[in-house]
């Protein structure tokens, strides 16, 4: 094991030994190389003369680049063309981790680490397995899950992908979460993923409660938990009694045996889906500075050997957006249009002509919802039907039909669900 490693592992060990247990094997052995040539480079930062980072520069100081490129951009030619740093770009950082707190008003008060800069969320779910995930290990996920967690998880790191179920009467299933994580084995990965895709559901306020307290019950009998908090959809409710924060800030401090992970970033929250800027943020329950420093050395080190660094550019544009004075006003004009589309689809489905058919699965946030058809019905063979017949394109999910109303215009909502109906009738009769 490289030294550098070790240095962070006594640090973490020092500090709360539950969550270098947590660690996986290649979590342990991960670092930030303080030495070699970023060491060396961060050393002879300022030189008349710097031959250290492989970077193309001009004669007079400035990155190299294509004024083709540069004359469509209007930024800087080093916020835009040099390599942000491992970690991420400071600035946005900062900036991120001070908005986390503002739209979780649970955790003012709260010590968290500074977040790390993933190249969107698939990445950041990602470098959440290399942290915390061997070979072998299960990770606990909904029945109804985002099937690239198939590859970023099992694929990639050979977790086993164990499910609970997410609903019983029509409500969270709170106590299939509280039996997955009391089943055998001291170690415990948690996902959880709310709005949840492919459903669109989040826990009601109630429900949030029950969670936490299973996930506090089970640390309380000596599991050590990882919570990952997919939060790819955060933000988006349109329902009262849905609770707007995320598990993250009710796990922040809940108990020395509980890692709370949120995987976040500007992807869906500011619709730019192309930037690919993600985020990866740890808080346990009295984690200090020290201790949130080793976490982020060594996410940075995974970072640092999976793809380097996230996009410069995508960074420096969104640092510039979120300090806009018109940033607050755009987002809420979109989420308006969101919400229209969620009050389409449930003013459509209140017609209980479509029981005949298919029923919707609990829905309240998010871009989805899911129906189920009726017995008999063949889900694929109405997918099929709705593209050739109707020109309506839906996901067929192990027999569930996901519907992406966030891609659907509120006055085609209505006609899309006509659609669907018939070429259930067509395929039932």
């Amino acid at each position: 094991m490289n030294p550098q490693a070790q240095n962070l592992n006594e640090v973490i060990a020092s500090k709360n030994q539950a969550v270098y247990d947590l660690l996986s094997e290649r979590g342990k052995n991960i670092f930030f190389p303080k030495k070699g040539i970023l060491g060396q480079g961060a050393e002879a930062k300022g030189t008349r003369i710097n031959a250290t980072i492989g970077t193309a520069i001009e004669d007079d100081g400035a990155p190299m680049h294509l004024e083709s490129i540069s004359a469509k951009l209007g930024i800087s030619a080093d916020k835009a063309f040099l390599y942000a740093p491992s970690f991420g770009r400071y600035d946005i950082r900062k900036r991120w981790q001070q908005m986390i707190a503002e739209k979780n008003p649970r955790l003012q008060g709260k010590t968290i680490s500074l977040p790390i800069a993933t190249s969107a969320l698939t990445h950041g779910i990602s470098m959440a397995g290399y942290m915390f995930l061997n070979d072998g290990q299960e990770i606990l996920v909904p029945n109804l899950y985002w099937g690239n967690y198939n590859l970023a998880l099992s694929n990639a790191y050979g977790a086993k992908i164990a499910t609970y179920s997410l609903f019983k009467n029509n409500a969270m299933d709170v106590e299939s979460l509280s039996s997955a994580l009391l089943a055998d084995g001291d170690k415990k990965v948690l996902l959880l993923n709310f709005p949840n895709n492919p459903t669109g559901y989040s826990p009601t306020e109630s429900e949030m409660q029950a969670l936490v307290a299973a996930i506090k019950n089970a640390a309380e009998k000596g599991k050590k938990i990882a919570v990952i908090c997919d939060d790819a959809y955060f933000g988006l409710v349109y329902e009262v009694g849905v609770d707007r924060q995320s598990p993250f800030a009710y796990l922040a401090d809940l108990h020395e045996n509980v890692l709370a992970v949120k995987v976040d970033g500007p992807t869906k929250e500011d619709y730019v889906w192309g930037f690919r800027v993600g985020f990866i943020t740890y808080a346990v329950k009295g984690g200090d500075a020290q201790l949130y420093e080793a976490l982020e050395n060594k996410t940075a080190g995974a970072v640092r050997g999976n793809i380097s660094n996230a996009s410069n550019l995508s960074q420096s544009l969104l640092v510039q957006a979120f300090e806009s004075p018109t940033y607050a006003a755009e987002k809420q004009a979109k989420f308006d249009i969101m919400q229209s589309r969620y009050n389409a689809v449930k003013q459509t489905l209140s017609n209980p002509k479509y029981a005949e058919y298919f029923k919707a699965l609990p829905y309240n946030s998010g871009y989805f919802m899911c129906i189920k058809l009726a017995d008999g019905i063949d889900a694929e063979k109405v997918r099929m039907l709705l593209i050739e017949k109707f020109s309506i394109g839906v996901i067929n999910i192990n027999g569930l039909i996901r519907i992406a109303f966030s891609a659907v215009a509120a006055n085609d909502i209505e006609k899309m669900f006509e659609g669907i109906y018939e070429a259930c009738k067509i395929v039932k009769g």
